[in-house]
């Protein structure tokens, strides 16, 4: 399956280092920066999955869950975060984020939960 999959993490090591492994799975991988640039992706359409790091440039990543969500779109979002707290976990499962993943993270484990998302939503 070529699934297209919208990263949207500000910081280069682990934008590249996502990427390449993900690439290595055969997705089409679309890295943007910040918030800001994250949101007219979005709504431009077309991803199977998103992941999004919620410290951001711009726009937040709880913001761009919430706005997503509001405006009917059902991407699957993956959280990846420095911060693992239990309540942020929840805040924003809540907001509309599929699944949530602390840094740092095993890279398998991400190309796991990746692979769950798009049977989820292509069976």
């Amino acid at each position: 399956m070529n699934a297209r999959i919208l990263l949207v993490e500000d910081e280069k090591l682990i934008g590249t280092m996502v990427r390449i492994n993900l690439e290595a799975e055969g997705w089409d991988v679309t890295w943007v920066r910040d918030g800001d640039a994250a949101r007219e992706h979005v709504t431009g359409g077309g991803y199977d999955v998103m992941l999004l790091d919620l410290e951001l440039p711009g726009r937040g990543g709880l913001e761009l869950v919430a706005d997503s969500r509001q405006a009917g779109i059902e991407t699957p979002v993956l959280i990846l975060t420095a911060h693992g707290g239990v309540d942020l976990k929840v805040r924003s499962l809540g907001l509309g984020a599929d699944d949530f993943l602390a840094k740092p993270f095993d890279v398998a484990e991400l190309v796991a939960r990746v692979g769950a998302l798009l049977r989820r939503t292509h069976g």
